[in-house]
């Protein structure tokens, strides 16, 4: 399995610097990851960085706390396409999921599908650490309503990050047709396939290029 292809090649702590992106984006093109995921303040450089490149630009929207408001992040993923992203991995609000305010939780997620507009692929990062099994099988549903692209399990900035019985539940969710994103944690081709077994076709994980240089990790594409 081409495992660099699903591969989400990912720098997210506060502390990146612009040197730091530019060698996440460097590694993006020289292993064949899908795309690069950044706050979205770097997401105009790495698109500059990347345009004569197949890999695509990911950026997290109301990262990494979901509590932004609604507007604010329709406004952040608006801006974060103008500015050369074509994929939005959005926080959902996990206070309003504990709450039992589903109504909320739709219409936050569908503002910011509404805002990519078919432009960008939205992913919603469910936090899956911190909710029941009943809250994420109700999550997956209401962002598949919503028309989101993908169901992620975290941030990997909580208190946990994927695990394959929590992958293995959104796939059951949400059926064939809608992507299941595994993030938090994966270091490891044991991991990654761990998690692509259970389900996954993305994996979001900052240590892309030590998967793929493991024995079997990359292999040839034409397969």
């Amino acid at each position: 399995m081409d495992y660099a292809a699903l591969i989400d090649h990912t720098i997210l702590a506060p502390q990146a610097t612009k040197e730091a992106v530019e060698k996440l984006c460097k590694e993006a093109m020289q292993y064949g990851f899908h795309s690069v995921c950044v706050n979205s303040s770097f997401v105009y450089y790495c698109a500059q960085l990347l345009k004569d490149s197949d890999v695509k630009v990911c950026t997290v929207i109301g990262f990494p706390l979901g509590a932004m408001s609604t507007a604010g992040k329709a406004a952040e993923a608006e801006r974060a396409i103008q500015d050369g992203a074509s994929e939005l991995d959005m926080v959902i609000h996990v206070g309003m999921v504990k709450s039992g305010d589903w109504e909320y939780v739709k219409q936050d997620i569908s503002s910011v599908v509404e805002a990519a507009n078919g432009r960008a692929m939205v992913k919603v990062i469910l936090e899956t650490c911190l909710l029941t099994e009943e809250e994420k099988v109700k999550a997956c549903r209401i962002c598949k309503e919503s028309g989101a692209d993908f169901v992620k399990t975290s941030t990997g900035f909580s208190n946990g990050g994927a695990t394959v019985e929590d992958v293995a539940l959104m796939r059951r969710t949400v059926g064939a047709d809608m992507g299941v994103k595994a993030a938090g944690g994966i270091r490891s081709l044991r991991d990654a396939k761990a998690m692509v077994e259970a389900g996954a076709t993305r994996l979001g994980t900052s240590s892309g290029v030590s998967i793929v240089q493991a024995p079997d990790g990359q292999t040839d594409r034409s397969v």
